[in-house]
């Protein structure tokens, strides 16, 4: 079974940037690589939400400021967020696929301070 580990959380005022990774293991980590991946977010008192899939979707609150990409070889999936806002603030994950196809990791925090 695959397991996906998120990293790269952390506190950040408003405005800075934040890199977070999600690198796959476990048996059936090669289906990483012939899958949509997507980074998906808990803000408290919220439901999990979308955040960005594959190469081209985005959430509406974060397009222009996120990138999400890849490195297939170190079956690896990054969020790249820039101009963080405190709305940003929340539990991060990846997951295969929109909508996700496997349980969640134990996912990484993100704080936005303003």
């Amino acid at each position: 079974q695959v397991q996906l580990v998120e990293s790269g959380g952390g506190l950040v005022q408003a405005g800075g940037s934040l890199r977070l990774s999600c690198t796959a293991s476990g048996r059936g980590f090669s289906i990483f690589s012939f899958n949509t991946m997507a980074w998906y977010r808990q803000a408290p008192g919220k439901e999990r939400e979308l955040v960005a899939g594959g190469t081209t979707t985005y959430a509406d609150s974060v397009k222009g400021r996120f990138t999400i990409s890849r490195d297939n070889a170190k079956k690896t999936v990054y969020l790249q967020m820039s101009n963080l806002k405190p709305e940003d603030t929340g539990v991060y994950y990846c997951n295969i696929g929109v909508p996700p196809r496997i349980g969640w990791g134990q996912g990484t925090q993100v704080t936005v301070s303003s």
